[in-house]
């Protein structure tokens, strides 16, 4: 495998005095051999929204709990400031955005 990836670097032709040429290692994609896939990146939005437990589950942050705050009731922006846990349906999709496994 490491055969593959070595080119020589012959740019400067060869006359008395020069150096041999040296070896390089094909650096992310080499034009002739296919790499491995990519890496999969991280949601930036997800991870600054959600959390993964201990237990798998994802926490996210309550709705209407940012502003327009004068009309709600004290009871009731007691309850939203608490993490919610997110349903079964949008956790394997977020969970994919975050990079964990399901």
């Amino acid at each position: 495998m490491l055969a593959h990836r070595l080119l020589l670097a012959t740019s400067r032709p060869s006359h008395a005095g020069a150096r041999a040429p040296r070896a390089r290692i094909c650096a992310g994609v080499c034009h002739n051999h296919p790499l491995a896939m990519p890496k999969m990146k991280t949601h930036s939005g997800a991870k600054k929204r959600f959390k993964v437990t201990g237990g798998g589950k994802v926490r996210a942050r309550h709705a209407f709990s940012s502003h327009i705050l004068e009309k709600k009731s004290p009871k009731r922006k007691r309850t939203l400031a608490a993490p919610v846990i997110l349903s079964d349906h949008d956790t394997p999709r977020v969970k994919k955005m975050l990079g964990v496994g399901s």
